[in-house]
């Protein structure tokens, strides 16, 4: 027995550097197929094959730990079987004379970008819509509130942050009130912003008889804004006919005439017409998922009646359409295509406003582009950020921007969460999401787009409004940061695909 155990010692001895010499060949070629038929960038594809080939076994792990896009999978994964609500809008969709008059003739760059639009979201263009621009919580916080004491049948509503404060009681009394009427109520609040303050909201909610849940509720630490797959809409619709969108959180800040230790400037939009059905959609997907509650009728149309039904009329004569995004979109994205489009049609002006700005650079090369083609580009981030290391990772990219022609303003406390987009005064897009990967990838974001020049130029006199107290961000100042400052912001910017 002793002389079997030293021949098989001394024959695994022998062999051991083969068979680690063949696992080592398998995992690499494992890797980099896998890198090879899943990654779109022919770059990053190049540096990941390099890294694997170069550093045999920690160039396998790093590339299972931080090359796999686990973000989407998980994403894809968690949505899969999901209630997907597509509602009949064919009686609200514009004929080709209504979008010729409205939009211009086939080939004028709105008319593409609206197709290009369409294809993207695989949504209609609706008209018979009215919007309404509102301007912060103070004048956005009465405007919902009326409309949930006004609530006769539903009430849905999805917000990312809903503060248990002031502000916060104020909507949950008005909840608690419709739930009393007999009023079906749904509130979604994501699972992290449902802990900026505590005990959460949902506690004070579920007290007083209103439905609420969370999405993706996670054991993450307490404040944690850099946390994936949130749900950052903010959605309230009211008997399917009143709608309310935009970037406004439920919270003390925003409301700036309670004079609040941190005011919040945000922009919200009141919405009527045939539009709001689609926000309606989002709103009891979002739902379904987070709950196991269908709001639906009939499951094999998954048409919504009852209370829940969306009341279709005609309240104006704006042409929109909601956009729905997030991590489960298939390849580049939805928004970052809608977002090039957009870029490509513009003629004139360019004018965005975004508490974050860290465009990748496909994005920063469209603008640049926009710019280079004489097209006016004004982009105007907030002085003072409220999360200092997304500022300084934005910083170190802004000469991407700023040595093509864009030009940067950046505007004066009190800190502005506004997130608007117009494309010569005729074209204009609103929501929840922010111009940095996280909002483009990472989370669940609803934006809307508006072909009405009177909703566009109004969003883009704000902008011009707004520029003409911010002072100008120029290259020279980028360029003049002292050395701990530049590497400060280089490595801030080293995390901005998490940000």
């Amino acid at each position: 027995m002793e002389q079997f155990l030293t021949t098989a010692w001394r024959w695994w001895l022998i062999v051991w550097p083969h068979v680690l010499a063949v696992s080592i060949l398998a995992i690499n070629v494992l890797a980099s197929a896998h890198a090879i038929l899943v990654k779109r960038d022919t770059r990053s594809t190049i540096g990941w094959v390099g890294l694997i080939w170069l550093s045999p076994v920690f160039g396998a792990i790093a590339y299972a730990v931080l090359g796999v896009n686990r973000i989407r999978s998980r994403a894809t994964q968690l949505r899969a079987g999901a209630l997907t609500v597509i509602h009949e809008l064919r009686a609200s969709v514009p004929g080709p004379e209504r979008l010729t008059a409205a939009i211009g003739p086939p080939g004028a760059p709105l008319r593409s970008l609206a197709t290009l639009v369409g294809e993207v979201t695989n949504r209609p263009l609706v008209d018979g819509n009215t919007i309404t621009a509102l301007a912060g919580g103070d004048e956005a916080y009465p405007r919902m509130l009326a409309a949930i004491d006004g609530a006769t049948r539903s009430i849905g509503l999805s917000s990312y942050i809903f503060d248990n404060d002031p502000t916060g009681r104020i909507f949950a009394e008005a909840l608690a009130r419709a739930v009393n009427r007999g009023v079906a109520v749904r509130v979604l609040v994501d699972g992290i912003g449902s802990r900026y303050t505590y005990p959460p909201i949902t506690g004070v909610l579920a007290a007083r008889g209103v439905r609420a849940e969370r999405f993706l509720p996670t054991t993450a630490p307490f404040y944690f804004p850099y946390a994936n797959l949130r749900n950052h809409r903010k959605i309230l619709v009211v008997d399917g006919t009143i709608g309310f969108t935009g970037g406004l959180n439920i919270r003390d800040g925003c409301w700036l005439a309670h004079e609040p230790a941190h005011p919040v400037r945000d922009m919200h939009f009141e919405l009527r017409g045939p539009v709001v059905t689609q926000l309606l959609e989002v709103f009891v997907e979002d739902w379904a998922f987070a709950s196991g509650e269908s709001l639906v009728g009939d499951p094999t149309t998954a048409g919504i009646d009852g209370p829940w039904a969306p009341d279709q009329h005609v309240a104006g004569t704006t042409l929109a359409r909601g956009i729905r995004f997030g991590p489960d979109d298939p390849d580049i994205g939805r928004i970052k295509l809608v977002l090039v489009g957009a870029l490509a049609a513009a003629q004139k002006t360019v004018r965005i406003m975004t508490p974050y700005f860290l465009p990748d650079d496909a994005v920063c090369q469209a603008l640049d582009v926009a710019a280079m083609r004489g097209v006016e580009v004004d982009i105007v981030l907030p002085d003072q950020n409220n999360l200092a290391l997304v500022s300084w990772a934005s910083t170190a990219m802004l000469w991407q921007v700023l040595g093509r022609g864009c030009k940067v303003w950046m505007s004066p406390p009190p800190f502005d969460h506004t997130k608007l987009m117009a494309v010569d005064g005729a074209w204009a897009m609103f929501g929840s999401g922010n111009w940095d990967d996280r909002s483009m990838r990472l989370n669940f974001e609803f934006n809307v787009e508006t072909y009405d020049r009177t909703v566009a130029g109004q969003i883009d006199r704000h902008i011009a409004d707004v520029i003409a107290r911010s002072r100008p961000k120029t290259l020279a100042e980028v360029d003049d940061r002292s050395l701990p400052i530049r590497l400060r912001d280089g490595i801030a910017r080293l995390f901005s695909p998490y940000l």
